[in-house]
């Protein structure tokens, strides 16, 4: 097998494979579509719904003789040591590729949405922190050190960026996403792509498609969205992080849109994603979602079914573990049920991916390094920084923030004291870790409590808790509110618990009916503010919460979403003011707990009125954040005319008027007044962010193609369509500062797959 063509790396890829496959059994190709889950638990509190019902037995050493696609979080299933596990890993590559006639290892992947989740690891801001940046190079770089530490303990695969757009922000994977808006989805996860893909490491794309679209805000329940709503909000993230991105794989999601599971369409999985964007990698199944097609969507009868419908569809490979793509699959297409080109199509693309990571090449078997660190310097550093410009000041309407440094102060909430307050659901101490509670953190991850101290020794600094998180017993309030009453201010830090179905109040499976801050979270502000002390309120979550009930009430707001192991430091910062706010909401801010379970993405129908008594004007717009500094704006905008195919340079220069130094977020947003069907009001088009000394100006320059007007139209079509536009310069989607007018004239023109994506931005 040494001489064979399939090992010579001279020859191209799609030679090598085409020889692979002329070579192997049918058996070892169905062995190269699937991952096995070494200990997954298949009962116990750590166990998903459903993970007992969906793993097969098999026998570990038969089954690896045929070969094996993947290996499923070798890291990320148990605490184990960087090093000790990036030993077993080889060991275990070894053994596979000595099992098999061709000595090929499967590709290993992990979970790295927020860093890579394992025991020791960095863990740093989650997506939706990512959002309120606004800093896809930031985001870019923290990507390129998750993807070499997935590297250097040997994995090939990791499974993000989620590019779900968020649609109700009572769904409880908010904190996985980017946002509400598709254009800042798309450009902050491509850049997250293009980071994790240049340390080696193949992108995973998820959750395609609709996700995050399901009817009452439940997770994995059906999606009812238009199909405008699909191409224009939905799509073009992936569409984004494909085409500016590069991202080498895909995963199918678990829900079903108009009553087609994505895991069984191929209109989408092929059509779309193939034929239309020339996706050349590979699509992987969700955990378990091929086995749903059967037991959830009741679309196959057999598991041997709903193997052949994932196929068809275009998925390659079944994770987590064997099930459909096993014996189910094989004896179906002996038997002559399932043709075997599919198999054939899928193996061969798995084994181009194998040829691309140099699996199929002689000395694939690098030795794991001898001293392996996991949460180096340098990671902490960009953490921290990347939580420094994630924190949101919401509001401080009298200037009590930044706080002085010898301040009585008084620290009230169930979030201020727990380092796992900083953390989402898919980071490794709140994922994996509260199911060994004998195993330390790990990492160090101060607390709000703790950096506020550190941050402000000259303070004198009390603590009460008030109240738990979820737990509806208000017996604390006594307390906090004596501690409130004793001092010059009082910082309630409140909000989420990450968890994973249930066992939290953000995260997986941790869903809510209504936008109020959980358990009797509410309550204790209500009790804190009749103090008459003034009021910090410092939100840790991983969603938005109604605020209207304090509007006017509260001394300040800051809004920080799970921001990382460094994100107690980063607050405090932001707290005493050495650290100049500078993040902006990725999601609306609703006012009222039910009046808007919905995004700013809305059409004049959806805005407020006369009609109805519900009000959904959010309480703070998306793209809305305060500072510590002044900016001050000057734009050349001018109302002009371009063809349907031109474009239009639009320039605003920015001046720090403050005394400090800070950063502005400048946004262009898009109003189509009149169009063919009804169209957001305002719609994000480009953006940048400026850091600024004080006295410092600098000129921004939007390059706007007419591309980026484009919508579906009623023949489903992608169109460009003459007539008036209003280009808007702002702070927020609400608060616009300079607008130029552009008539588009000549025919309507259809866009491909080739339509320009991304506005340019020239700074000066």
């Amino acid at each position: 097998m040494t001489t064979a063509p399939w090992r010579d790396p001279a020859l191209p890829a799609s030679a090598r494979v085409d020889d692979l496959l002329s070579r192997m059994t049918l058996q070892e190709k169905t062995a190269q579509l699937y991952g096995v889950w070494v200990g997954a638990a298949t009962d116990g509190d750590g166990v998903a719904p459903l993970q007992r019902e969906m793993t097969a037995e098999y026998d570990w050493d038969e089954l690896i003789t045929h070969g094996l696609g993947q290996l499923t979080r070798s890291f990320g299933t148990a605490p184990v040591d960087p090093v000790l596990g990036a030993q077993a890993l080889a060991r275990a590559q070894r053994r596979i590729a000595d099992a098999g006639r061709f000595g090929i290892p499967a590709v290993a992947h992990e979970e790295c949405l927020a860093g890579f989740t394992t025991w020791r690891a960095t863990a740093y801001p989650v997506p939706l922190a990512w959002g309120a940046s606004f800093d896809a190079p930031l985001v870019e770089e923290m990507a390129r050190r998750i993807g070499e530490d997935l590297r250097s303990v040997g994995v090939h695969q990791g499974l993000a960026p989620v590019l779900d757009v968020v649609r109700d922000p009572r769904w409880g994977r908010v904190e996985e996403t980017i946002g509400e808006d598709p254009y800042l989805t798309g450009t902050i996860g491509a850049a997250y792509v293009r980071g994790l893909e240049s340390a080696g490491v193949i992108a995973t794309l998820k959750h395609f498609a609709g996700y995050a679209s399901s009817v009452g805000a439940r997770n994995l329940a059906p999606v009812r969205a238009g199909v405008r709503e699909f191409a224009d909000v939905t799509l073009p993230p992936f569409e984004m992080a494909l085409r500016e991105g590069g991202a080498r794989s895909v995963m199918a999601a678990y829900t079903e849109t108009d009553g087609v599971p994505a895991s069984a369409d191929p209109g989408l999985l092929t059509e779309l994603l193939r034929d239309q964007w020339g996706f050349t990698g590979t699509v992987v199944a969700d955990y378990f979602g091929i086995g749903f097609l059967q037991s959830l969507h009741r679309v196959a009868g057999t598991d041997a079914e709903a193997a052949h419908a994932a196929l068809r569809a275009g998925i390659d490979v079944e994770l987590p573990s064997l099930k459909c793509y096993g014996t189910p699959l094989l004896d179906a297409v002996r038997a002559g049920e399932i043709p075997e080109e599919l198999v054939d199509l899928a193996a061969r693309r798995v084994l181009l991916q194998k040829c691309e990571l140099g699996l199929l090449d002689e000395g694939w078997d690098p030795e794991p390094a001898e001293r392996i660190d996991l949460d180096s310097t340098a990671n902490r550093a960009l953490a921290r920084r990347l939580a420094e410009e994630s924190v949101v000041l919401l509001d401080n309407p009298d200037g009590l923030l930044p706080l002085a440094p010898d301040t009585r102060i008084a620290v009230v909430g169930p979030r201020a004291a727990d380092a796992l307050a900083m953390l989402g659901c898919y980071s490794f101490p709140s994922h994996v870790l509260t199911h060994h509670p004998d195993v330390p953190m790990g990492i160090d991850i101060p607390s709000v409590l703790e950096a506020l101290r550190t941050e402000l020794p000259d303070a004198k600094v009390t603590f009460a808790e008030g109240c738990g998180v979820s737990d509806p017993d208000p017996a604390g309030f006594e307390e906090a509110v004596a501690r409130a009453s004793e001092a010059d201010v009082c910082l309630a830090v409140l909000g989420d618990r990450a968890g994973l179905f249930g066992r939290g109040t953000s995260g997986e499976g941790c869903d809510v009916s209504d936008l109020r801050l959980p358990g009797v979270q509410g309550g204790l502000l209500d009790a804190l503010v009749a103090t008459g002390v003034p009021v910090v309120l410092v939100l840790l979550t991983g969603r938005p919460y109604a605020l209207g009930r304090w509007h006017g009430r509260l001394g300040a707001v800051v809004q920080a979403f799970f921001p990382g192991e460094e994100g107690g430091p980063a607050v405090a910062g932001v707290l005493s003011g050495r650290v100049n706010p500078s993040g902006r909401l990725p999601v609306s801010v609703p006012r009222a707990p039910g009046g808007q379970p919905w995004t700013y993405l809305q059409p004049p129908l959806g805005l407020a009125g006369e009609v109805s008594n519900l009000d959904p004007t959010p309480l703070y717009a998306f793209g809305h954040g305060r500072s510590y500094t002044r900016f001050a704006w000057e734009s050349d905008a001018a109302d002009t005319e371009i063809g349907t195919d031109g474009s239009y340079e639009m320039s605003v220069t920015v001046r720090n008027t403050g005394d400090r130094a800070g950063a502005e977020v400048v946004q262009l947003y898009l109003h189509d007044p009149v169009a063919s069907v009804t169209r957001p009001d305002v719609r994000l088009i480009g953006y940048q962010r400026l850091e600024l000394d004080p006295g410092e100006a600098r000129q921004v320059t939007f390059r706007f193609h007419a591309d980026l007007s484009a919508f579906t139209d009623r023949s489903h079509e992608r169109v460009v369509e003459p007539g008036l536009l209003e280009l808007r310069l702002g702070t927020s989607s609400a608060e616009i500062r300079h607008t130029a007018r552009l008539t588009l004239t000549g025919p309507p023109r259809t866009l491909g797959p080739d339509r320009r994506l991304v506005c340019e931005t020239v700074v000066s």
